[in-house]
């Protein structure tokens, strides 16, 4: 049983990540934190109990709203490619008594920070927590200024961020991500703990199209089938228009798969930095992932492929 402490900023590929790590036997979710990013942080603990009320769980992980600022820039969100409430405007949807078709978890939002949050529960299981980032690293930036001690117990941290050999979603030459906050990933990636990342160049390799979401859930009428159905019409529409296909790459999914079934994944060892000042390139993360050029000094493994069509498989198994 792997210890996990997800940390996220809920837009659409947030959701299908936590339906799979919560349909994970192999993964205990003790906490879950938000940050700023695809929304702002209040949105984002807003659309965390929104999926966590699809789940119907009997228990639920610790959740603690995190940072609402870059450490640096301004914040940029996503709210054209997730829909205005970040979820896909699953929260304009309504049952035919006018009550809310998605309603948040009953459950309460933790006192303490995001940042406090993190450094208690890396105390509490230290050598064995694993964070996973979904969004920007401006959380585990934060934890570790307040308290590098604690921090270099975890025993790893797993991000979805970057991109290396293709082109960016934001710029040319950055993944959204580590460019809402470039100057946290920098800082967290020169750390010292273990990193896993599973950038652009991974992710891109799975593409969920909207033919196979449905043909998986049309059947189901469950609320999670139902659920996703709604959430990704606006990011398959923004897909069809800018990307080229009808659907969407459901990137936060891919590190749940690395920690449960690595077998489906192939990673280098990187020497891996973020450009935090060009003007061009502001967020860029560079590395040679050259099998060649292994580095004398690696800070990551860089996930390069996947098995993308024994993954889209298990993430449906387990979701159905």
């Amino acid at each position: 049983m792997q210890r996990i402490l997800i940390d996220t900023d809920p837009g659409v590929d947030d959701a299908f990540a936590i339906f799979l790590a919560m349909r994970s036997p192999e993964l205990q979710i003790e906490a879950i934190t938000t940050v700023c990013g695809n929304v702002p942080v209040a949105q984002a603990t807003q659309n965390l109990l929104t999926i966590l009320g699809v789940l119907d769980l009997d228990e639920f992980p610790t959740i603690a709203e995190g940072e609402a600022e870059p450490l640096v820039k301004q914040l940029v969100t996503a709210a054209h490619v997730h829909g205005e409430d970040g979820l896909g405007n699953t929260s304009q949807h309504r049952s035919t008594d006018g009550s809310l078709l998605y309603p948040p978890a009953n459950t309460e939002i933790a006192t303490l920070s995001g940042v406090d949050l993190i450094l208690e529960m890396a105390s509490r299981y230290p050598d064995e927590l694993i964070i996973v980032t979904l969004g920007p690293l401006t959380n585990i930036a934060k934890a570790i200024r307040k308290d590098a001690a604690k921090m270099r117990r975890l025993r790893k941290i797993v991000v979805m961020g970057g991109v290396f050999e293709e082109y960016g979603n934001v710029t040319t030459t950055a993944e959204f991500n580590i460019f809402v906050d470039p100057h946290a990933a920098q800082e967290v990636f020169q750390f010292g703990v273990p990193i896993h990342i599973a950038p652009l160049d991974a992710t891109h390799q799975v593409v969920l199209t909207g033919e196979r979401l449905h043909a998986e859930f049309d059947q189901q009428e469950d609320n999670i089938s139902n659920f996703l159905k709604d959430a990704t019409q606006a990011c398959m529409e923004f897909y069809r228009r800018h990307v080229g296909f009808w659907g969407f790459h459901i990137h936060d999914a891919l590190p749940m798969g690395m920690l449960t079934h690595p077998e489906y994944f192939e990673s280098v060892d990187a020497y891996v930095q973020v450009e935090t000042a060009g003007t061009l390139t502001n967020g860029m993360t560079v590395a040679d992932l050259r099998r060649e050029r292994r580095p004398p000094n690696p800070n990551a493994q860089v996930c390069i492929k996947v098995a993308a069509e024994a993954f889209l498989d298990h993430f449906f198994k387990r979701l159905h």
